[in-house]
């Protein structure tokens, strides 16, 4: 069979149709191979028998069948150059890019051997060029390094991207293969001039041949790219040259050519290093000398403000700091933050520069921006040898930072024991403070500095010692729970019960961290469970508020008070309801705490659980007796709480528990009429299948219905008229539910009651109907909806200028406070703000940089590790503290206050009424009489009345929009309208020179009434031109058309840059929002006090009116639209036929000369000229142009 095999396949070798044939009629498989895995096909095609090809390709022989190096046959032919068989292979559908094992392609066997022919062919049915073989090569660099010009040739005309041409010349450069690299710079064929300057082409990070033959130091074809073209300070990505890259690698030849061939010296990166900081990071001496020596720049700086030498020190490249000193570098040259080169040192810890800067006579005190000397660095970063150093060499141990920091705080701080001995040493003070009043013990204890500790005290540091607020070093052990320094500090005498300015002890500390160990230690030492802080809170005080449940269980068995109470009369278990802590109500009730205790005002723990929705509490404290009647001061039940705050499970437990449904407060209110005030038909319902009475009387005589009412609750006003309410019932002062809607403007509950049956005619105890009280109050839609259906009685003339007296039902107002705040705020002294980050921002770390090649030094900004180690912050409370704002309403819990009936409401309120309505009514009563108060300043949104008093009024909308009308101008009573709007609502936009007009605002002033908002939907503006009008401010004012007697004054916010002088904002005006117009408006202050008439209003003056950014009009009419345009500065002059010269003020050189006769009539001319920023041109451009101002002239 073998032997069969092999004639087969020595046949297909020689091309021997007929022998091949014959061998496949007697059962010889195809697909047989020699031992390299070569079949009948591929020897066929690799001898270039096409015909036989043909043949086995016809019989199902597999075109892409592969050797065992993963050569197909197609690879054979391309390799052998057999062009005809390769051109039946394609044809057949071989896979024209196949890889063979080391991801060689046909195309690239082909460039290989030089076969033109081939290579084209394969070229023109889509072969690949920029695969890339496993080692990385592309074909261009085979053909290349072959020197095959042709193929090369073909390669690179073939190759439209230019993208495989790089990485040719770029290996080229790196293996220093001149040869290559020549040859693929003369084979550049088109010679157009992008390709001529293919010796500039970059990778995808910007670098050039050159930039590569920088990095390998390969001189020669470094030399070869320069003559032919290469650019010697091409940028690449971040600003990076050649001469960079050589520097840093610290290559002199390399160095000497670029600086040879003219590279710059002081060439910055992005982050502004020089080929100087590149050598001396490095610590290249050699090139460091040659730059030097070059006139590099030695005090150039990086974006941080690091100088070469800096970064030398920063390497510990003594050579190198030793070439800038005698190059009379400034040893204490600093950078942004004010760090020397010896700070870089010593928070290196690198002794020999250490020692070399010392000896330079540099200042061993340098302060840093934050204060930190070398000293202060040495000590953070544990190097004992540079702090020895320093101190030898005079450095301050008292130095301190801005924050207070001495040296031995910030060891202790971070831990460094032998750093401290040798302060403590050397004379260091241990109790020295910083600005917060804290020693280094205090620091050590709150960085849990065991060892440190133990060190200070045996050196004698006061172990009492006071920091801010009182706290001694206990209590910040205390509470961060350091069992370890807490116990060191009480063998020192620590004083257990040390209180903070707010009475805190340690003990309250922990009770408030849950430290259950801290406060066991605590007690053993003797600290007592007894003492209270300011607000009078126990330690079991304070571990019911925060849940610590462990720490309260040992001061109960410590025989701590259960029911000790605290500020108001509040006991722990008052204080474990209202923060919801059931397992530690629990325990207390376990304990034996009375669930009967009262606060001051009479609140048991069932009334802040009934308030609060704690329903666990509320069953646990019910079940332990609780009283469900109980009543506070001011009558109040727990019921009464659950119901206005409309807690439906809370109302059904109390209930089912025998609570009573008719009980009132001292005013009457049941829970009816709380849930009626608040709106909560949920709990009514309840209630009222309770058998509530829904007719109960208030002490004035309020039902839950006429309250209702009177908060406009329309969901409970259907409920109770449902349930049968009476709908005419009355107060003691005659109110019924109409006459109370009415009275608050409800006029969809006036309607409800209408249809329920409301007697529209009836009277208050004043005699007034529903309609008459709106009336006087300026209801309009009320009015309409009740003169439909009330009988009109004519009143004399007196009840019109008579003020309404508002009617409002009783409310409670029991506030309980159970918060503890000084508590919480003592601890700021401490806590997680203890020290603030910037105080102590300069303990954080990674103050310098890593090894990276581009870096600075980012010092000053970083936070202390670790030194949050709390995981409750103490900033305050207040989130866990009753928010005063809801109980404000709703009336809390303790501070009894007295209700205050409606029928006293103080002179205080009446006024604030009686101002409220003067601007809707007070037009009533205007006859022509000279008018002696005062006019009116209010705030409006968009619109507001104004009468002969004039008025002031400022939008609320937009800070900055003001209206001033002064007194007697206004014709007649006038309701102004005024609002901002969109540019899209113009049928035409304010005009502007075209490119140009950052138009800033636009005003829209408008009639009141429907037309006026016809007026305001107008066709929508045409898109700005190209580049064109920002428009920014346009106001709509109204009643468009008003005359006024005098002029009045609108103030218009903008957001105009003016840039310095160069732009200036233009007032327009347009009557119906086609056509526009300038608007001119020159006052002097003189003139503006007149025009004001001795109103009260503060006019700023024209600085602060361009400093707060807001465009003052005056004008006498209101068109329908003002705009506020900003424009380059023109400058205008009257110029006639005897000819002028007009100046710019902002670009002084550009005049426009008229000569004598140039105009036929006198005509204002402007003059506009805009400058163009160099540094802007710059930008976009290079150097490449300069531009002079664009100038404007008109007409």
């Amino acid at each position: 069979q073998s032997d069969s095999n092999a004639s087969f396949l020595r046949a297909a070798r020689a091309g021997n149709l007929d022998k091949v044939v014959e061998y496949l009629k007697g059962g010889i498989d195809i697909n047989t191979c020699n031992q390299n895995g070569l079949n009948a096909l591929h020897l066929a095609a690799k001898e270039g028998h096409v015909g036989l090809v043909q043949e086995l390709l016809g019989r199902g022989s597999s075109v892409d069948s592969a050797t065992k190096k993963g050569n197909t046959a197609l690879h054979i032919a391309s390799l052998a150059g057999q062009a005809e068989v390769v051109k039946v292979l394609v044809k057949e559908g071989a896979n024209i890019n196949a890889q063979s094992q080391n991801g060689f392609t046909p195309l690239y066997m082909a460039a290989q051997e030089n076969h033109i022919d081939v290579v084209k062919y394969l070229l023109e049915n889509g072969a690949n060029q920029s695969t890339a073989t496993e080692d990385g090569f592309l074909l261009l660099a085979v053909g290349t390094k072959q020197g095959h010009n042709q193929a090369v040739a073909i390669l690179l005309e073939n190759d439209l991207k230019g993208k495989v041409r790089l990485p040719a010349l770029h290996i080229a450069a790196r293996k220093d293969d001149t040869k290559s690299a020549a040859l693929l710079l003369q084979n550049d064929h088109n010679a157009d001039v992008q390709s001529k300057m293919m010796v500039n082409r970059t990778t995808e990070s910007g670098f050039t041949p050159l930039h590569i033959a920088a990095h390998y130091g390969n001189v020669n074809v470094a030399t070869l790219l320069l003559n032919r073209g290469a650019a010697v300070d091409f940028t690449a990505r971040n600003g990076i040259t050649p001469l960079h890259v050589a520097s840093k690698r610290g290559n002199t030849n390399m160095v000497k050519l670029l600086l040879d061939r003219g590279g710059q010296i002081d060439a910055k990166t992005r982050d502004g290093l020089t080929p100087l900081h590149c050598a001396a990071r490095s610590g290249h001496d050699q090139v460091v000398e040659l730059l030097l020596e070059r006139g590099a720049p030695l005090l150039a700086r990086t974006k941080n403000g690091l100088s070469p030498l800096h970064m030398a020190a920063q390497g510990d490249h003594v050579e190198c700091v030793k070439h800038l000193l005698q190059h009379k570098a400034p040893v204490d040259d600093v950078t942004l933050d004010y760090l020397t080169a010896l700070h870089v040192a010593a928070h290196c810890g690198h002794y020999r520069v250490t020692k070399l800067l010392l000896d330079k006579r540099a200042n061993p005190n340098a302060r840093a921006l934050n204060g930190f000397t070398p000293l202060h660095i040495a000590c953070k970063k544990n190097r004992i040898k540079v702090m020895e150093l320093l101190v030898k060499y005079g450095a301050s141990i008292q130095a301190i930072t801005e924050s207070g920091l001495t040296p031995i705080h910030v060891a202790a701080f971070m831990g460094h024991l032998n750093i401290v001995l040798l302060l403590l040493q050397n004379g260091a003070s241990p109790d020295v403070t910083n600005i917060r009043g804290e020693t280094a013990l205090h620091m050590a204890a709150r960085a849990g500095q065991v060892e440190v500790v133990r060190c200070l005290l045996r050196n004698g540091a006061l172990v009492d010692a006071r920091a801010r607020e009182e706290q001694t070093p206990l209590h910040i052990a205390s509470r961060l729970g350091k069992t370890e320094i807490v116990q060191l500090l009480l063998q020192h005498m620590a004083h257990p019960d040390a209180a903070t300015t707010n009475g805190y002890t340690p003990l309250h500390i922990s009770a408030r961290e849950g430290q259950v160990d801290v406060a066991s230690v605590l007690l053993e030492a003797g600290a007592a469970h007894s003492l209270a802080t300011k607000k009078g809170f126990t330690p079991l005080h304070v571990a019911a508020k925060y849940g610590s449940l462990d720490v309260a269980k040992l001061l109960l068995q410590r025989r701590a008070a259960a029911d000790s109470a605290g500020k108001n009369g509040l006991t722990p278990l008052h204080v474990a309801a209202h923060y919801d802590n059931q397992k530690v109500a629990l325990l207390l009730l376990e304990k034996g705490a009375s669930p009967h205790a009262t606060a001051k005002n009479g609140y048991t723990p069932l009334h802040i659980a009934a308030k609060k929705n704690q329903m666990q509490i509320a069953s646990t404290l019910l079940n332990y007796g609780a009283e469900t009647n109980i009543v506070t001061k001011q009558g109040v039940t727990p019921l009464h709480l659950a119901s206005q705050e409309g807690h439906t499970d809370m109302v059904t437990l109390l209930l089912d528990k025998g609570a009573n449904i008719h009980m009132s407060t001292k005013s009457g209110l049941t829970s009816l009429h709380l849930a009626a005030q608040e709106d909560k038909v949920n709990v009514a319902d309840i209630l009222t299948k309770h058998g509530a009475d829904q007719d109960a009387h208030t002490k004035l005589g309020y039902t839950p219905l006429i309250v209702a009412c009177h908060y406009g609750n329309v969901k409970m006003v259907n409920f109770l008229l449902k349930q049968g309410a009476n709908v005419n019932a009355k107060t003691k002062n005659g109110y019924t539910p109409l006459h109370q809607a009415a009275q608050q403007g409800h006029t969809h509950i006036i309607n409800v009651l209408l249809q329920h049956g409301a007697k529209p005619n009836a009277t208050t105890a004043n005699g007034n109907t529903a309609l008459a009280i709106a009336k006087r109050l300026g209801y309009i839609s009320v009015v309409d909806t009740l003169k439909v259906v009330t009988e009109e009685v004519t009143t004399t003339t007196t009840t019109i200028t008579e003020k309404h007296k508002l009617n409002v039902p009783e409310t409670m107002t029991e506030v309980l406070d159970v918060s503890d705040e000084e508590g919480d705020d003592t601890m700021t002294g401490d806590g997680g703000e203890y020290l603030r980050p910037e105080d102590l921002k300069e303990l954080g770390d990674d103050s310098l940089p890593s090894s990276q090649f581009l870096d600075g030094m980012n010092y000053l900004r970083y936070s202390l590790e670790g030194g949050r180690s709390d995981s409750r912050s103490f900033s305050s409370d207040r989130s866990h503290t009753l928010s005063h704002a809801s109980y404000l309403r709703d009336s809390a819990m303790i501070d009894d206050t007295v209700v205050i009936p409606s029928h006293q409401v103080s002179t205080l309120a009446k006024e604030a009424e009686r101002n409220s309505y003067r601007l809707s009514w007070g037009t009533e009563n205007l006859d022509n009489v000279t008018l002696s108060s005062s006019p009116i300043h209010s705030g409006f949104l968009v619109s507001f009345m104004v009468d002969a008093r004039g008025g002031a009024m400022r939008g609320c909308r937009h800070n900055g929009l003001r209206i001033i009308i002064p007194p007697r101008k206004c014709t007649a009573p006038t309701r102004v309208t005024c609002r901002l709007v969109k540019r899209h609502r113009l049928a035409t936009m304010p005009p502007m020179v075209e490119g140009e007009g950052l138009a800033s605002r636009l005003i829209e002033v408008g009639p009141s009434g429907a037309q006026f908002l016809g007026k305001l939907h107008l066709p929508t503006a045409p898109p700005p031109l190209n580049g064109e009008s920002l428009v920014s401010r346009i106001l709509q004012l109204g009643p468009p058309g008003t005359k006024f007697l005098g002029p009045v004054i609108v103030e218009i916010p903008h957001f105009a840059a003016l840039r310095g002088k160069e732009r200036e904002l233009v007032v327009l005006r347009s009557e119906n929002g086609d056509s526009w117009k300038e608007h001119y408006c020159e006052y002097t202050e003189d003139e503006l006090n007149e025009i004001l008439n001795g109103m009260d209003e503060v006019l700023d003056s024209p600085e602060d009116l361009e400093k707060k950014r807001i465009c003052r009009i005056i004008t006498r009419d209101f068109p329908q639209y003002f705009a506020v345009v900003s424009r380059i500065k023109q400058d205008s002059n009257l110029i006639g036929p005897e000819g002028g010269v007009l100046s710019s003020t902002v670009v002084p050189q550009v005049q426009a000369v008229f000569p004598e006769g140039a105009l036929t009539k006198r005509i204002r001319v402007g003059l506009q000229a805009q400058p163009m920023h160099s540094e802007l041109v710059k930008k976009i451009l290079g150097n490449k142009a300069t531009f002079s101002p664009i100038v404007t002239l008109e007409p």
